[in-house]
């Protein structure tokens, strides 16, 4: 067969992957289904990306690094700019199909808790939620095996010559590791006299920004939907997403701040 626009990317198949669950059909369902099938996409690619970045920081590439980090925080803009399309959808019409969506949320994508796991979150509920799903939690419990990007940027450190501890995994729940100040001293050197690696780390705290603006618009566009109601995933749905607001993937170079 001769390749195709269509066939390469797999219009067809593409296209079919939108299945109403609502009996009548109703509108809005293929807004909130083509929604999230594309934040899965996003997801995908900033695994396939972080993959790449790790390993440039392994290598202490700095400009790869930075390239990298660069398109992840464009993928990253562009799935805050998507909460805008969710939003024209009234808590009225998402109610039309609500209903039919069973116990499925957003709360179970494996994806997402893939990415917070190479942040370096962790939560002893995440794999419960898929015990009926063991393929999903091995992928899980693989990607915990594997260097956080923390882990990853502070051997970029080491390869560029600073004396930097490996980060020491100490907690079950939240971010695996403490602040460190002596770690804070380099950073605060590096700041002041090492430019290239001065735009990396604030590379890295924006990406840590565009998070919490994610998380922030996330619990946003759940409350003006569905306000105080139980996620249909079994959370508490806003106020679990709530608590996950402000949380610091990069702590040390957030405290570095009052000191420059």
């Amino acid at each position: 067969m001769k390749l195709t626009y269509s066939n390469y990317l797999k219009i067809d198949e593409l296209l079919s992957l939108q299945e109403y669950r609502s009996k009548t059909k109703e509108h809005d369902e293929m807004l909130f289904i083509i929604i999230h099938q594309t934040y899965e996409l996003w997801f995908k690619q900033i695994l396939h990306e972080f993959d790449k970045l790790r390993k440039d920081l392994h290598r202490g590439e700095t400009w790869n690094s930075v390239k990298t980090m660069r398109r992840v925080l464009t993928i990253l803009k562009t799935m805050v700019a998507q909460v805008d399309i969710l939003e024209t959808m009234t808590p009225l019409e998402f109610n039309s199909f609500r209903g039919f969506l069973d116990e499925a949320s957003g709360f179970q994508s494996v994806q997402f808790r893939e990415v917070e796991i190479l942040c370096g979150l962790r939560s002893t509920h995440i794999l419960k939620v898929h015990d009926n799903q063991p393929d999903y939690v091995e992928r899980m419990e693989e990607r915990m095996e594997e260097p956080t990007l923390w882990e990853s940027f502070c051997t970029y450190l080491q390869q560029k010559g600073y004396e930097v501890e490996d980060p020491v995994r100490k907690h079950e729940n939240g971010l695996l590791y403490d602040s460190n100040e002596k770690l804070q001293q380099t950073l605060i050197e590096i700041m002041k006299n090492d430019p290239e690696t001065a735009m990396l780390c604030e590379l890295f705290v924006d990406f840590d920004e565009g998070m919490q603006e994610w998380r922030y618009r996330h619990v946003k566009m759940v409350e003006r939907t569905i306000g105080n109601k139980m996620g249909t995933g079994g959370s508490d749905g806003v106020g679990y997403l709530r608590s996950t607001l402000h949380q610091r993937i990069f702590p040390d170079l957030w405290e570095i701040r009052s000191e420059i």
